[in-house]
């Protein structure tokens, strides 16, 4: 009988087939200003990186899920991990190797694996923030807890502008959430999770979303501000997002 982390990945392969023929639709913004000329989706080129993040670290049941939103240009994009930048993946997380490239990937935003030298600011601020509360133990956030993206797709325009899933426009949002919202419902149940913790008001209402169309009243939501510097709310994150943990008797799910 397989663990929970072959049950994921091949979730995963099932949520790659059915997101492959977003490739051939032209997305465009809200605001009809841009339109999607690349998307990067690393958990196929970038495999390597993310399967032994899922065999590493999310192999057993889970009572928190941290749900992000979608990868960044200089985190999960580069390395496949959720929130993945690239010192906490290497230096914290211990994963390590090679990753290929997108079929079609913007010559401002070339896919480099660790290699990139450019840092993420939202990764480090989050895997920084369970770094300190776990003292730099990832079994001590893993054991109850693990981090996952609500979409594992990024956009990027003719001029390697991140588009972020809110952005898009309805029926481009109605199409991929159709999809994701899906494969969170199944990761919800394979994992057993009671409490997602929504990392920005997207994933919140995404959430929300999901456990309202299948009716699934046992798992609480949690929101905390995105750690990202485009984001109301990120001054002081670290510690405003320590404090917001605490009243939600959340610390408990990451420290001994």
């Amino acid at each position: 009988m397989c663990g929970l982390a072959e049950k994921m990945i091949e979730l995963e392969r099932q949520l790659v087939s059915r997101l492959a023929v977003l490739k051939k639709n032209s997305f465009r913004t809200k605001d009809g200003k841009d339109s999607v000329d690349y998307i990067y989706n690393p958990l196929e080129y970038a495999a390597n990186l993310h399967n032994q993040y899922v065999h590493m670290y999310c192999d057993k049941p889970k009572k928190v899920l941290f749900l992000g939103m979608n990868p960044g240009p200089f985190g999960m994009v580069q390395t496949g991990v959720p929130f993945g930048e690239i010192a906490a993946v290497r230096d914290f997380l211990k994963i390590s190797g090679e990753v290929e490239k997108p079929e079609k990937q913007h010559e401002r935003r070339p896919v480099e694996g660790l290699n990139c030298r450019r840092s993420e600011v939202s990764g480090n601020r989050l895997w920084g923030l369970i770094k300190d509360l776990s003292e730099n133990d990832p079994q001590v956030f893993f054991k109850d807890c693990f981090v996952y993206n609500y979409c594992p797709l990024a956009f990027l325009s003719r001029n390697a502008t991140n588009i972020t899933p809110a952005e898009l426009k309805k029926d481009d949002q109605n199409t991929l959430n159709s999809i994701c919202d899906e494969f969170l419902c199944k990761t919800l149940s394979l994992y057993g999770v009671a409490i997602i913790v929504a990392i920005g008001r997207f994933a919140e209402k995404q959430a929300l979303q999901v456990l309202k169309d299948n009716k699934i009243s046992h798992i609480k939501v949690v929101c905390i501000p995105h750690p990202s510097p485009r984001s109301r709310g990120s001054a002081n994150w670290h510690e405003n997002t320590k404090q917001l943990l605490k009243q939600e008797d959340l610390i408990q799910y990451l420290q001994n």
